[in-house]
């Protein structure tokens, strides 16, 4: 049995799920989000929580379990709370407009990059004095979007290992290397 499968998902209050074909609809207070149920798995709500079995003890069956209750458990936590991933963006002359529906990234390019924002998701830059960096802060309630999206700003300038400029994650730590040792 999966460990992670066989943990209900409890829907809290202002949370309202329903299963449809082979999908699961969750509503709550910050929007809609759907999840794909795999086959083999089937969900059943009972005494407000949301639960999983599978059919059978196939090899492929087994893997797909606890992935059909993550993603569920991922559109009820995205529906209440909300999923961020903050970047920070190290760099002389690197700086970030945000609007509601594009962000504006000045990474030393000879042109400012325009990345647009796919609808539901939000962004906002703050200055950082301490380390003299930009925080750049990406919302939403798609787990997956928001992750994607913050993978595909890093990916804009990856932080180099010499002076450890660039887009990075927030407390991710980068390997530096020693530069020339020239006499």
């Amino acid at each position: 049995m999966s460990r992670i499968g066989k943990l209900p998902i409890p829907l809290v209050s202002g949370v309202k799920a329903t299963i449809k074909d082979n999908e699961i609809l969750v509503e709550g207070p910050k929007g809609k989000l759907t999840a794909p149920i795999p086959e083999g798995i089937t969900a059943t709500i009972e005494n407000n929580e949301l639960a999983f079995t599978r059919a059978g003890d196939e090899g492929a069956v087994r893997a797909k379990h606890g992935l059909a209750r993550a993603l569920a458990n991922n559109c009820v936590v995205g529906v209440t709370q909300g999923f961020k991933k903050q970047l920070q963006i190290i760099g002389v002359g690197y700086r970030v407009n945000c609007s509601a529906k594009e962000i504006e990234l000045h990474l030393g390019y000879s042109h400012p990059i325009k990345y647009p924002l796919p609808a539901g998701i939000t962004a906002v830059s703050e200055q950082d004095r301490a380390t003299k960096s930009i925080i750049l802060t990406i919302e939403g309630i798609d787990k997956q979007m928001v992750g994607q999206i913050a993978a595909n700003i890093r990916k804009l300038r990856k932080p180099e290992p010499y002076k450890g400029k660039g887009v990075r994650y927030l407390g991710e730590q980068i390997l530096r290397k020693a530069g020339k040792s020239g006499k």
